[in-house]
């Protein structure tokens, strides 16, 4: 189940709460009884590190190189990197 934040209006107190996707939101402080507000915290979640599209997502098959990548195979001053920004 994922874990939301939720500041109260009236005391400032920040708070998580565990709930299911289908769950209202909260609406009132457990500490003071005042109104609540979900807030937008970042996720946990992070793809590190090279070659995990190689190794774990598509199931080996290589891309083919781009002919606008550098002598580091990087994509950096690629008109079609530039373009999907």
């Amino acid at each position: 189940m994922p874990v939301y934040e939720y500041k109260c209006h009236d005391c400032g107190i920040v708070f998580e709460a565990r709930q299911k996707f289908s769950d209202e939101p909260l609406t009132v402080c457990n500490t003071c009884g005042g109104r609540v507000e979900k807030q937008i915290s970042l996720t946990g979640f992070a793809l590190k590190g090279g070659g995990w599209h190689q190794s774990g997502y598509s199931a080996g098959q290589k891309p083919a190189a781009c002919p606008s990548a550098g002598e580091g195979g990087g994509c950096a001053g690629c008109p079609k990197a530039a373009a999907n920004e």
